[in-house]
């Protein structure tokens, strides 16, 4: 499994909408005429319709003549989050993405009590990466939505990233809790926590998967390392999903992973009631068009 695969997935399944909140980007109309061209979704954009058509008519034309490409305009940020927000709380689209927009003013419409898309679950990052020498997909979660979560917090952003991970193919993922150390240390929370998720998987508490740590990040991903620790278990060296402490492990290893491994990376918050694109107004159109694919497949 790769994201080209995924992409190639996507495009088999029926035809997701799309909602895309401030679409006037480059970037996303990029992401949006790779999709189109590939069937993979219909589209309905959200936004300042004169600067969405703009931005059509410089970097996608062929957008502007497409039957499953609809231009909704809004005259604010807030109002196109608001509008895209609710047409998949209304069952008009499948998919949530952030075009434009701050996360916090996406965020604030689907936290919305009236239209929004809560669950009650915690919602949490998930990040597939395809990393060079590697032959599966590493998931990292949560870089971007939980500042420091705690114990119960921890053992949901698992199971929001095992259920991402099974929707697209990963049977029992194999979980570690990361941590600077592979010992239970109590001057160091996050080998407490990881011990304690291990516990709660072992006892049915998280279930369709296998959490074992706390692991350091070497012995994680690679086996050599782990034998070399003396470290055996089903998940040392063989890991689908690190789970970090903090958003700021989280940040940096997701920002290696892209800037010094040369990575490739599709993301989506997971936890509410559909599946959320909220990639960086940064990213490129090709990780945009990752996270798509990545969305559509974790649909079922």
């Amino acid at each position: 499994m790769n994201l080209h695969s995924l992409i190639e997935k996507a495009t088999q399944m029926n035809k997701a909408a799309i909602a895309v909140a401030a679409a006037e980007d480059k970037e996303v109309i990029g992401a949006v005429a790779a999709a189109a061209e590939k069937n993979m979704a219909k589209f309905l954009l959200f936004g300042n319709e004169d600067k969405i058509k703009a931005v059509v008519k410089e970097a996608a034309p062929q957008l502007a003549e497409d039957a499953y490409v609809s231009i909704f305009h809004a005259e604010t940020d807030s109002k196109a989050c608001e509008l895209a927000v609710r047409s998949v709380h209304n069952g008009e689209a499948d998919v949530l993405m952030k075009g434009n927009v701050p996360t916090a003013v996406i965020l604030k419409a689907v936290l919305n009590k009236e239209y929004g898309l809560r669950t009650g679950n915690v919602l949490s990052h998930v990040a597939a990466f395809e990393v060079p020498g590697y032959e599966r997909l590493i998931f990292v979660t949560d870089a971007a939505m939980n500042i420091a979560p705690d114990l119960n917090q921890k053992a949901q952003i698992i199971q929001n990233s095992v259920s991402i991970a099974t929707s697209i193919g990963v049977d029992m993922p194999k979980v570690a809790p990361l941590a600077a150390v592979e010992v239970i240390n109590p001057a160091m929370e996050a080998t407490l926590d990881a011990a304690a998720l291990t516990q709660m998987n072992a006892r049915g508490q998280i279930r369709n998967c296998i959490v074992d740590g706390p692991l350091a990040l070497d012995n994680a991903v690679s086996i050599e390392a782990a034998e070399h620790k003396g470290i055996h278990s089903d998940t040392a060296g063989q890991a689908d999903i690190l789970l970090v402490p903090n958003i700021e492990t989280g940040n940096v290893l997701y920002k290696s992973l892209i800037y010094f491994a040369k990575a490739k990376v599709g993301a989506v918050i997971a936890g509410a009631k559909a599946p959320i694109v909220l990639t960086s107004r940064s990213d490129s159109a090709e990780s945009k068009l990752n996270s798509l694919a990545l969305a559509i497949c974790s649909l079922g």
